[in-house]
């Protein structure tokens, strides 16, 4: 009998030996029938040669070349029923096919041990997940069909790394929904098969959706089964997802550290400014939008004693500011270029306006004109006209009521004061074309102590909302005839109930001094505001909109603590 050895123990076979172990921990992880072979054990004759060894090598890698339930060519791999991907040694396989299996994922880099795929076929499968990087290192794959699986999750970077496939078919899974982005690395996609899933064509398809209108690969329908409104439709048919798949909210952008008791608006020259009216600083402080910083910035400072109020007027290239104080007489400003600050224009008389509580501006047949409402028991609640060279007091409208607020409302094509008192009702005033004046035209009744009067319009439908201290706040609406109400809102202890919009958003700002401050949004089916959101600020005294750039504001003045800026800003519920 011829001597033996261990073929581990013979170094003149020690490279052969090493390749043959190295295929061996390859193929035996996918080939659970070579598991009973222990090369490093195998006992061979001494005659045996490196010759030898490889060809047995050879014979090895062709009895694992191709698993039991699989059928293999030289370039193919058909496999039925297995329980795992055939662990080939990397050679010239170009075609995987993998029909019936039972396995329940594809995990991260399965198929990355045959890197020459140009096709995979994974048909009638029990996965129902696939993995993040489940094709990474098939650089080379063109075709992956993926069909009539129980696929419920395809994780966002599922194919990540395919730059090179050019047909991908998910058909006949029970695919609800897809991951954003998750065709994002597909370069070179030409064609995309979705049928027979189950899309439910809520928020989480609006990428989808507007991916299927970029793309240029060809996309099969993609029907949805939900929700009830989109059922059976195409994806593709669906007019927008904006309504359902955005909200808004407001975020503090800046606080400003100083009470205040009102802010204005104005643009001049492409910038955008801020006067802020602060009593207890003895200040009106100008601020301006900074394009670069992305805040506000002081600007200039008029100062005076105990302002309450600061109302821009522009009229042609002129920038004046009426600064309402409570001592010492009311006055005018105008910008003055050459000084690059406002100055002193003109008093406004002291016998007129005691106690300024509003300054609303208005124009009638290209007339400039603002009112002064004066809360003080004698005083005058005053209308004046610009005369090119000017303000002159043109109307004196009642007295002895104690007016909190006026506001110009346009009814029907028709030009109004509305006058809001302590002592009476909201009392309606109408411009006469004759006389050129306001003369008393009705009031609204069972509304007492309404601290101020708004308008706003919403669809070409005139509102207003009626600020109330004690009770409940109110919306009206115009009928063609007279307000009427349309919701009450509780707000005990409110100064003010400011109506404002960004585009298609209505909002309604309830400050209170007694507890948060609430923001209401307007709901379009419903025809009423809701509670939107709660924000705190200290004593508001007034809301203001401000528009900039691309970005909107909301200014909320404070009387015992900081004027806050929040920002409104748009929040995409699909991401």
């Amino acid at each position: 009998m011829p001597p033996s050895y261990l073929v581990a123990a013979n170094p003149s076979t020690q490279d052969v030996l090493l390749n043959l172990l190295h295929a061996q921990g390859q193929l035996r992880a996918g080939n659970p029938q070579l598991d009973h072979i222990r090369l490093s054990t195998t006992v061979f004759p001494e005659s045996s040669t490196v010759y030898g060894l490889e060809e047995l090598l050879n014979k090895y890698l062709r009895l694992a070349r191709c698993p039991a339930t699989c059928s293999c060519t030289k370039e193919s791999i058909i496999c039925v029923g297995s329980s795992w991907v055939p662990r080939i040694v990397p050679g010239d396989i170009s075609s995987l096919s993998l029909v019936n299996g039972t396995f329940s994922e594809i995990k991260d880099r399965m198929f990355s041990h045959l890197p020459s795929l140009q096709l995979l076929l994974l048909n009638s499968n029990s996965f129902t997940v696939i993995r993040d990087d489940a094709f990474a290192g098939l650089f080379h794959l063109e075709y992956l069909f993926i069909e009539g699986n129980k696929i419920e999750t395809i994780s966002r970077n599922a194919f990540r790394g395919l730059r090179d496939l050019t047909h991908l078919s998910l058909a006949n899974n029970h695919i609800k929904a897809l991951p954003r982005d998750v065709f994002s690395d597909l370069d070179s996609l030409i064609e995309l098969d979705l049928r027979g899933n189950k899309f439910e064509c809520d928020c989480k398809a609006k990428w989808l959706y507007l991916w299927l209108k970029m793309t240029n690969s060809t996309v099969s329908d993609v029907l949805c089964i939900g929700p009830p409104e989109y059922q059976e439709k195409k994806l593709n048919d669906v007019t927008s997802f904006d309504y359902e798949c955005t909200t808004t909210d407001f975020v503090v952008h800046q606080t400003l550290p100083y009470q205040s008791v009102s802010v204005d608006t104005f643009n001049s020259k492409n910038d955008v400014y801020v006067a802020i009216a602060q009593p207890s600083m003895e200040n009106c402080m100008v601020l301006e939008w900074d394009h670069i910083e992305m805040n506000f910035r002081s600007y200039d400072n008029i100062t005076g004693q105990s302002i309450v109020g600061c109302k821009a007027i522009l009229i042609d290239d002129q920038v004046f500011v009426v600064v309402a104080q409570l001592f010492g007489g009311s006055h005018i400003y105008r910008y003055d270029e050459s000084w690059t600050k406002f100055v002193k224009f003109q008093d406004i008389e002291v016998s007129r306006i005691s106690k300024p509580n509003d300054i609303e501006l208005f124009q009638i047949e290209d007339e400039t004109f603002f009112v002064i409402a004066d809360s003080s028991k004698a005083g005058l609640s005053t209308v004046y006209k610009w005369n090119s060279k000017g303000f002159y007091s043109y109307q004196s409208l009642h007295e002895w009521f104690r007016d909190t607020d006026a506001e110009f409302v346009d009814i029907d094509g028709k030009s109004h004061l509305i006058l809001s008192s302590r002592s009476q009702v909201p009392i309606i005033l109408q411009w006469n074309k004759s006389s050129k004046k306001f003369v008393p035209h009705s009031d609204i009744p069972n509304m007492e102590d309404v601290l101020a009067v708004k308008s706003f319009r919403m669809q070409n439908t005139l509102y207003l909302s009626l600020t109330r201290f004690i009770g409940d706040s109110r919306v009206m609406r115009w009928n063609s005839k007279q307000f009427v109400e349309i919701q009450a809102l509780p707000s005990r202890g409110a100064m003010t109930l400011q109506p404002f919009s960004f585009k298609d958003n209505h909002y309604l700002a309830l400050g209170s001094d007694y507890t948060f401050s609430q923001i209401y949004q307007w709901d379009k089916e419903k025809q009423l505001f809701k509670k939107f959101k709660e924000i705190y600020v200290q004593a508001p005294r007034s809301f203001t909109a401000v528009s900039t750039d691309r970005r909107d504001f909301f200014f909320a003045s404070s009387f015992k603590g900081k004027t806050k800026i929040f920002e409104h800003i748009v929040v995409d519920l699909s991401l």
